[in-house]
């Protein structure tokens, strides 16, 4: 499937401007109704085809998750967007990413922070992602294999920790590993009884609060030894 990258920006427009009309219509439930304009730029300019094997690239720029192997999902763009956005990015932020998949979260985290860190429990995903991004020419992004509920111990703290799979608890480390003043947002809870996604605040004084945005459905974040 030959695409002219032109045609490509038209789907990226395309496929942006149907989640900014999705968030304006959760207005309500979301506590906004419009993305930052930089989160904007960040979707632009990520070529999400380039994340999905080739006979998936029909299908790219649609606004739903597609599988990436290893029972696995390339999360859906409106969801991407939505909780990047709720981080409230800075370009000197150092972001902690639990679930790289492959990688397309972590190259649109790369084009509004510092350094982006992804753990990734599937060895053979995170070494694709590492490679893809490489290829790519994202320089900010560095990732590893391991278990996502210990985080990334050696790298932190961070400013903002984003998980793409679901917990039914967040994970103690990856509350240790926020910095006071933090975000993070997370889906918490199981496909039996559903989930939601939650934002997750540390103050300057280390207290926690939450707030659950809306309901999502995310596949379950696992340990290594239940591979």
């Amino acid at each position: 499937m030959d695409v002219s990258e032109a045609v490509w920006a038209d789907r990226r427009r395309a496929l942006i401007a149907e989640i900014e009309a999705e968030m304006f219509e959760l207005e309500s439930r979301l506590g906004k109704g419009a993305l930052d304009p930089r989160v904007v730029s960040a979707l632009a300019s990520v070529p999400r085809h380039e994340f999905v094997t080739r006979d998936l690239w029909d299908r790219a720029y649609v606004n739903a998750p597609l599988p990436i192997g290893f029972g696995q999902t390339i999360s859906q763009p409106f969801i991407v967007a939505f909780m990047t956005d709720m981080l409230e990015l800075l370009p000197t932020d150092r972001v902690l990413e639990i679930g790289t998949g492959c990688g397309y979260q972590s190259a649109v985290l790369a084009r509004l922070v510092h350094e982006v860190f992804s753990v990734e429990v599937v060895p053979e995903l995170a070494a694709e992602a590492q490679e893809r991004l490489k290829r790519l020419g994202f320089t900010n992004v560095e990732i590893r294999a391991g278990d996502g509920r210990a985080g990334w111990p050696e790298r932190a703290p961070f400013d903002a920790v984003i998980v793409t799979a679901a917990a039914r608890e967040i994970p103690p480390a990856l509350l240790e590993q926020l910095k006071p003043g933090g975000r993070m947002a997370i889906p918490l809870g199981n496909r039996m009884f559903g989930q939601d996604l939650v934002i997750v605040r540390k103050d300057q004084a280390g207290v926690i609060s939450r707030r659950v945005v809306l309901p999502v459905a995310f596949v379950p974040l696992v340990k290594i030894k239940e591979r």
